[in-house]
């Protein structure tokens, strides 16, 4: 089981990573899922995840306060919305694709909007 969960951990690493430049592909679900592995499978993994310095100060905010800054949200939904746009604008042809990604860029926009906001900034 061990061996599964880093296994799916990393696989869920990889997705996270991808989704920075995907659009509709949400970054921070996947490091969530990438440290609830680690933590169950490997300690070394989990404190190098939560350590890391970009991700590792986000994985902490939301584990020990459910929340998020409110500039992370910020930047969080302007970057997802201007790659959206770009690609639905430039790069999609296919209407009903054009949809999905739209649908899922809403569904995203909803579950950052529903995450508490930090009540300080942190740097």
């Amino acid at each position: 089981m061990k061996y599964l969960l880093i296994f799916l951990g990393t696989l869920s690493l990889g997705i996270g990573i991808i989704g920075i430049i995907v659009p509709g592909l949400p970054t921070t679900v996947f490091l969530l899922i990438t440290a609830a592995c680690y933590f169950r499978s490997s300690e070394r993994l989990y404190n190098w995840l939560i350590h890391h310095k970009v991700y590792g100060k986000f994985i902490r905010d939301y584990r020990e306060h459910k929340a998020m800054p409110r500039k992370a949200k910020i930047s969080a939904l302007i970057m997802m919305w201007a790659m959206i746009s770009l690609s639905t604008i430039f790069f999609i042809k296919i209407m009903w694709v054009q949809i999905v990604v739209v649908v899922c860029g809403l569904i995203g926009t909803i579950v950052i909007l529903s995450v508490k906001t930090l009540k300080y900034e942190m740097e």
